[in-house]
């Protein structure tokens, strides 16, 4: 019965090592055509910059269909290694199998750990390829957009460049308008300031004059003698002025 369980226990370490293995080489070309499916695009790309009708017709279906292949034939490989590894631990678990058999622990965990990292390797893979195959759809569509504005009639394009100049135009009046805006708004603010700083000063004269009267009566007195100053020498000016006048003209 030993002999039984120990030779059942050996098989399946022999197919969990065969599956690895294969598993091991799978990803490794799964891991070289998604570099090269990058490089290729990438060449593919400088190739349109300069010539739209020479492009590649094995890069793009071809290279797809790869890797749904690949990516199929892995999953089986890996969905037959994790029952391989449910195999293992039944054994394990079962009534024939000492509990403390830390060895077969030992040699099941390990082969679980390289389940979990050929499955993380894999999805990591898988996604890395999704990421660049959708990037280089994109600039795809992008180039393709390109190109035909490219190619449209020179009536379109002169049509679309008059338009983007008349939008230009449009944009700079509005731009000047704003300014123009903005101009007038400060300078209506600074008028408003000085005006409240003119009214605060003229109330604190009228409140000076109200509280000193005697100062307000002064300088009524002291505007009163400037003017009079100012009429007496007015006259005299004129005077003066009237007895030249005569003494020149005799």
């Amino acid at each position: 019965m030993a002999a039984g369980t120990s030779n059942y226990w050996e098989d399946l370490r022999k197919q969990a090592r065969q599956l690895e293995n294969e598993l091991d080489l799978k990803l490794v070309s799964f891991s070289k055509l998604c570099t090269s499916y990058s490089h290729s695009s990438t060449r593919d790309g400088r190739r349109d910059r300069y010539s739209s009708d020479t492009t590649p017709l094995l890069n793009g279906s071809s290279q797809d269909r790869m890797f749904e292949t690949m990516a199929i034939e892995i999953e089986q490989l890996l969905a037959r290694l994790t029952g391989v590894n449910d195999k293992m631990a039944e054994y394990t678990n079962s009534a024939g199998v000492p509990s403390l058999n830390a060895a077969l622990m030992h040699t099941l965990q390990r082969h679980r750990d390289i389940l979990q990292d050929y499955t993380h390797e894999f999805h990591k893979t898988k996604a890395n390829f999704m990421a660049i195959r959708e990037r280089e759809n994109l600039m795809g569509s992008v180039r393709k957009d390109i190109e035909s504005y490219k190619s449209g009639s020179g009536v379109n394009n002169r049509r679309t460049e008059l338009f983007l100049k008349e939008h230009d135009h449009l944009r700079n009046s509005d731009r000047l308008i704003e300014e123009t805006i903005s101009i007038a708004m400060a300078t209506k603010e600074n008028m408003t300031s000085q005006r409240g700083m003119l009214k605060s000063i003229q109330s604190k004269m009228n409140t000076l004059a109200n509280r000193f009267p005697a100062v307000n009566s002064l300088i009524q007195r002291i505007n009163l003698r400037k003017r009079r100053d100012s009429l007496i020498l007015g006259g005299v000016i004129g005077v003066c002025t009237i007895l030249l006048l005569l003494y020149a003209f005799h």
